[in-house]
């Protein structure tokens, strides 16, 4: 009678409600619970037992109080944790806090990607799952054709749901069907571990100058904030070592790249880039910035497609924007990589070094804006003029207010000034200490109108008008900042197009210009900005290639289409009276769910004063198709449109399933110079999802037919 009562007793905490019981404790919900003469009891019907954070289903389950142990029938799933690791079986034998036992006809699926299935799967004190001569894959498999297509094949695989790792034993790689590869023992992440110690997926690279070669990824994990990537890359051309480090910290991240190379094209000596980056919160709301960026050659970086950049720049900046104040201090070195400018490199600025400090202060109905800043640039050459090195002091102040008039308009006034003192060294056409002067004014008038059609759209059109003036007093000082100049629609009422201190615009003049945009319900957008800046007087401070020279600019005619998420469309142009154009440039984006097009148009005539001695005539493309459930094309290209060749052009084909991704590429560099010849790459990526590298979306997963 005492066995009888403890098993009722068993029997009321089985199926007390969850919060009443002890942390420890189980709850058993079922269609129907009995009590047999031999003190077994027995649950069926849909069945769930839920014990810490493991749930488990079935249809019946007999509980033996001589063995406490469970018998279980199926179907039977056992869900741990958060649901990423699933235990599905036809029967199975546990003991009573389902820790311990064997489980017969069973999978096991992780993170909802990864299944291991066997004839019999073991679990050893709820860390470890054991399956014999088992089978692993994140493929479907269908009726009519049950082999997947990739598949591991192992004697033993174990599963160490504590250190989330994949231990194989005599492991078989199959490739539709066909073993490729044999491992005695071999080691993988399960999808639910995001970083982990080991070898990554290879990749094969053709290159027409650096012939066929493999990178094997070696990724080691430095603790739970930093990982270093080592990548071998060896061909018969090259002995290449790719390195990249990572490191996240409380306060920012730092990131480096880097490679160091013997090769046939060095001619016995090494080569190497590094490329590093971080960013760090400081007190006070400062933000420090860092990129830096070492190259051994002027060819490394396009010989092995690390980057497509000809000039270098790294730069430490400390920086802190507020409501009323931005502050910003930095220092940058500047390394050229172009062929032409090689010869010359100690005669271009080397270091440029800067502060600056803008304070806003609300003062009479209006705001009163100051300015500091500070400038350095420095050469290495020692030649008078070639080897000028330029120092600056500046400061601005200005009054801006704006006021609504009656009939609608807005009007802003402004007045101030800005001076600098120049120290100047090794340059004979410039005094050594010089100094500007520079007082402006000027007067705004915008008139915004509104107007809403019966369909919901509503349009807004505003013409403004700007007087302003500006004259420059003092010595000739030199322009180190202010060489490359943008007129377009963000500065058409600007004080100054020009785009640093060294040079401002002066004179009487009138912007004018007409904005409007047109926004309808149905989430499209249409914009439009025209206008031209009107001179009492010639102007010869600007290139005739910026569009601003003269007494009149040129007209300028910037739209925008947008239609949602899907289409973007810009174009801006500066053209003369007679539309004979200076310049114009657009910009293609569209998208939708099996097309993404982004292309780039650009036409500037020749404007040596910039640097530009012959007209630029360029179109850029940029393509995806997908061109079936699997399939996805891609095509990119830059031609040149005044040699009337292509400069750049590559080719790509994607297949992508539930389980794997191949991507094979083929890309060709047309353009060539007496230090970088022409060049033609082939590229072969593989990626196994389910083993660390993330899921492929649903859409690609493969349809059974019967």
């Amino acid at each position: 009678m005492a066995d009888v009562a403890r098993l009722w007793l068993i029997l009321l905490l089985l199926c007390a409600p969850l919060p009443v019981l002890a942390q420890d404790a189980a709850t058993l919900v079922a269609d129907r619970v009995e009590l047999t003469r031999q003190n077994t009891l027995v649950a069926s019907g849909n069945i769930e037992i839920l014990y810490g954070d493991t749930r488990l289903r079935a249809t019946r389950v007999t509980y033996s109080r001589a063995g406490d142990a469970l018998r279980i029938e199926g179907p039977i799933t056992l869900i741990e944790g958060d649901g990423r690791v699933i235990l599905l079986a036809g029967t199975a034998e546990l003991d009573a806090d389902l820790r311990n036992g064997i489980l017969q006809s069973a999978r096991l699926v992780l993170d909802q990607q990864l299944q291991l299935a066997a004839n019999e799967i073991a679990r050893v004190d709820g860390r470890y799952t054991r399956l014999s001569d088992s089978v692993a894959s994140s493929c479907e498999v269908c009726a009519n054709n049950p082999t997947p297509v990739w598949e591991i094949r192992a004697r033993e695989i174990i599963h160490d749901s504590q250190e989330r790792q994949l231990y194989f034993d005599q492991a078989q790689f199959r490739l539709l069907g066909v073993p490729i590869f044999y491992a005695p023992r071999l080691r993988l992440p399960d999808p639910t571990l995001k970083r982990a110690s080991g070898f990554m997926l290879p990749s094969l690279r053709t290159s027409s100058t650096l012939k066929t070669g493999l990178k094997l990824p070696y990724f080691l994990k430095l603790g739970d904030h930093a990982d270093l990537t080592l990548t071998p890359y060896v061909s018969t051309a090259t002995n290449t070592l790719e390195v990249q480090y990572r490191q996240a910290f409380a306060s920012g991240d730092i990131t480096f790249d880097g490679a160091i190379t013997d090769d046939t094209l060095s001619r016995g000596t090494k080569r190497y880039y590094m490329f590093g980056a971080g960013s760090f919160n400081l007190p006070r709301e400062f933000r420090l910035n860092f990129d830096f960026e070492i190259v051994s050659d002027e060819n490394y970086l396009l010989d092995y497609d690390y980057s497509d950049k000809d000039r270098l720049d790294s730069e430490i900046s400390l920086t802190r924007a507020r409501r009323n104040d931005l502050f910003r201090a930095s220092v940058t070195d500047f390394r050229t990589l172009r062929p032409t400018e090689i010869p010359i490199r100690d005669q271009l600025p080397r270091t440029f070094s800067t502060i600056s400090y803008e304070r806003r202060v609300a003062a009479w109905g209006g705001e009163f804006l100051l300015g500091l800043d500070a400038a350095s640039l420095t050469r290495s050459s020692n030649l008078s003029g070639a080897g000028r090195d330029v120092s600056r002091i500046g400061m601005a102040a200005d009054y801006r207010r704006t006021v609504a008039l009656r009939n609608g308009m807005l009007a802003t006034g402004s007045v101030g000034f800005a001076t600098a003192i120049y120290d100047t060294r090794q340059d004979s056409a410039f005094a050594t200490n010089t100094g500007v002067f520079t007082p402006r004014a000027s007067l705004e008038l915008r008139w915004p109108f509104q107007r809403t059609e019966t369909g919901g759209a509503y349009h807004l059109l505003e013409p403004v008008i700007q007087l302003a003036w500006s004259e420059t007093r003092g010595n000739a000082v030199p322009n180190e900042d202010s060489v490359l100049v943008e007129f377009d629609e963000g500065n058409l009422f600007s004080l100054s197009r020009f785009p640093g201190e060294d040079a401002r615009e002066e004179g009487l003049r009138a912007n004018i210009g007409l904005r409007w945009t047109r926004y309808d319900p149905a989430g499209w957008t249409l914009g439009m900005t025209v206008g031209r800046v009107v001179r009492s007087k010639i102007n010869t401070q600007f290139a005739p290639g910026t569009g601003l020279s003269g007494e009149t600019s040129n007209w300028l005619a910037a739209t925008q289409l947008r239609i949602g998420d899907r289409l973007a469309l810009t174009n801006r142009a500066l053209f003369e009276d007679d539309f004979s154009f200076t310049k114009n440039e657009a910009r293609l984006a569209w998208q939708n769910d099996r097309t993404a097009i982004g292309s780039s148009y650009v036409w500037m005539e020749a404007e040596p004063a910039e640097n530009r001695p012959n007209i630029t005539h360029e179109l850029t493309i940029d393509a995806a198709q997908r061109l079936s459930r699997h399939w996805t094309g891609r095509i990119d290209g830059r031609f040149d449109l005044v040699e009337d060749r292509a400069a750049k052009a590559g080719f790509g084909l994607e297949y992508r399933s539930e389980c794997l991704t191949v991507d094979v590429s083929v890309s060709r560099r047309f353009t060539s110079s007496t230090n970088v010849a022409s060049s033609t790459d082939f590229g072969l990526n593989v990626s196994l999802a389910g083993f660390g590298s993330g899921r492929n979306n649903e859409s690609y997963r493969r349809v059974c037919t019967k």
